[in-house]
């Protein structure tokens, strides 16, 4: 028999009172990412808010979640759905103010939560005063010293400093018409060209983040994602790269423009600085998240070193296809790599910038993490739901990105009409179609836009989903919202479960994931057929139907299992 609920659910009373004590919650946490834009509108305006996110709070909390990680929410002209910053200390009027931002990190401390919030220190947008200054001055202004500008190559400076090429497509650099109305110099942006990156080499700009990492910190945030945490430091030079067709070179290389040995630098300093608020407010250690975009999982540790980052995005494991072999290595690379530094794993299998899990185990293997095509539903939850048992097993920290415990799909058929992903109209670059993946997401079987808010959605949500809602699963034995709240509870009892930084290997047959932590067994089938295994003990949760008979466990198709092998 398969069991879908834990013996006893976890109790969040005393929350609030013991785990905010502990400095290092994060090594174990499960931390829940909002994308504002899209998890709830307060106003009825179509667009998700801060006040729609506090609305929610409580639904995160019984979900079982340690901490909320929310998206930009800064004053932006959302030209890149709010990763280009124009003001880092004030809240984009499209999600409130810095009193909605106050009562929301009130609220969720009250309920047990933690909030870490993104911070983009790679790029701010062009409308940032110090970009817009820089412009108005002319060459030589002190401003420009801030970004970089370049003088451009060919006779009249007519080309592009080097050959870099954006993440979004096209060259990495933008010409600038001069006060005087002639072209002049070229500007980088990485990104979209709405997005100029910061020369970190001026000392200017690692004041001013150290300041704004003080605002929010005063704030009570207790923590910070920093986003492209890889590209901040620039090779001297700024060399050509020599080749086209980059993206394709990303995470296999390290590239001049991305994963320089000068990043750890400034992260040594800002680490000073958030261990002066380690235990400022009650809420124990704050922390920092790095994206950072390795070529090796040992480059990604060189982040999180005792004196730098608390943790970084574990993308090989997110890239890594639904095969054990795969998975297995992926693990015990993670884990080793972890090790040395004394830093926890992450684990994650969804976000704001890839395709949803649902649909990319709905699809057959090698398509990479942004795919067009909504392969067999059927087949993609299945799996998805199996992937999350087994992530939710690992030693160390997990995440979630919202509405995945809901089983969403990705959105693969928008209309081209209401895309908004930048990269989707430039040419030779990410694939854009991160839309998708941000649909908002469904609360109620009626309304609008289920729940969402009372006047429709930015991105339109398929008739589907009033099934898919959060009304619709609540207390219905084994839908995926349920086996997600089994299995945080499960994960918060279990002392097994979390913390540690190993996994010891049972025998399994091909195709099959087995391991043992303490008295906790998962085992993972990532076949196609049925297979039978030893019955370990009492089942804690399943992700399928498991029938046992006479010692053995007969595992589905794509299922994962947890024993307790105490009684």
């Amino acid at each position: 028999m398969s069991q879908q609920q834990p013996a006893a659910p976890a109790d969040h009373s005393t929350v609030a009172t013991v785990a905010d004590r502990r400095r290092d919650w994060w090594r174990d946490a499960v931390i829940y990412q909002v994308y504002p834009r899209s998890f709830a509108d307060s106003n009825g305006d179509g667009m998700g808010d801060l006040e729609g996110v506090r609305s929610r709070l409580p639904y995160l909390r019984d979900l079982g979640a340690d901490a909320v990680w929310l998206s930009p929410f800064y004053a932006s002209p959302q030209a890149d759905a709010g990763y280009d910053v124009a003001d880092y200390r004030a809240v984009d009027p499209m999600f409130g103010n810095l009193l909605d931002a106050d009562a929301l990190i009130r609220d969720a401390h009250e309920l047990g939560l933690r909030i870490i919030v993104d911070l983009v220190p790679n790029h701010s947008s062009d409308q940032h005063e110090w970009f817009r200054r820089a412009l108005a001055e002319g060459p030589g202004s002190p401003l420009r010293e801030r970004y970089h500008f370049r003088p451009g190559k060919g006779k009249n400076g007519e080309l592009p400093p080097n050959d870099w090429e954006s993440i979004f497509g096209g060259p990495a650099w933008t010409r600038v018409t001069e006060p005087d109305g002639t072209p002049g110099e070229w500007y980088l942006h990485l990104f979209a060209p709405e997005q100029p990156d910061f020369n970190w080499e001026h000392p200017a700009v690692g004041d001013e983040f150290r300041s704004i990492l003080r605002f929010w910190l005063d704030m009570g945030v207790d923590g910070f994602r920093i986003d492209v945490a890889h590209g901040l430091v620039k090779a001297d030079g700024l060399p050509d790269l020599g080749a086209h067709d980059q993206l394709k070179l990303l995470g296999n290389d390290v590239m001049p423009f991305f994963d320089q040995d000068g990043v750890h630098a400034i992260y040594r300093q800002w680490r000073t600085i958030l261990d002066e608020y380690a235990d400022e407010g009650g809420t124990g250690g704050r922390i920092f998240v790095a994206e950072a975009w390795t070529p090796t999982v040992e480059r990604t540790a060189n982040y999180v070193r005792p004196d730098e980052l608390h943790q970084a995005f574990n993308f090989q494991y997110l890239s890594t296809e639904w095969d054990a072999g795969e998975l297995r290595t992926v693990i015990d690379r993670t884990l080793e790599a972890m090790r040395p530094v004394g830093a926890p794993a992450t684990w994650v299998l969804s976000n704001h910038d890839v395709t949803r899990h649902a649909t990319r185990f709905a699809n057959p293997p090698g398509l990479g993490t942004q795919i067009r095509t909504a392969g067999d539903r059927e087949l993609g939850l299945r799996r998805a739901r199996a992937a999350t048992l087994l992530m939710l097993a690992l030693p160390g920290s997990a995440y979630i990105y919202q509405g995945e415990e809901l089983g969403l799909p990705d959105v693969v058929d928008l209309p081209d009409e209401v895309r908004q992903d930048p990269a989707y109209f430039r040419g030779a670059g990410q694939d854009g179609f991160r839309d998708g993946c941000r649909v908002p997401i469904p609360w109620t079987r009626t309304g609008t836009s289920y729940g969402f808010g009372s006047g429709g959605s930015w991105l339109p949500q398929p008739a589907g989903w009033a099934e898919l809602s959060v009304e619709a699963q609540t207390g219905v034995p084994g839908s995926t919202l349920e086996l997600y709240r089994a299995a945080l509870a499960v994960r918060r009892s279990q002392p097994d479960l979390g913390e540690g930084d190993a996994v010891e290997w049972l025998r399994a047959p091909e195709g099959v994931v087995a391991f043992r932590r303490g008295a906790f067994v998962c085992v993972a089938n990532t076949t196609g057929e049925s297979v039978t295994i030893p019955a370990y003990g009492r089942v804690l949760l399943a992700s399928g139907e498991v029938t046992e008979a006479d010692g053995d466990a007969k595992l589905p198709a794509d299922t994962t299992v947890w024993w307790s092998t105490q009684d």
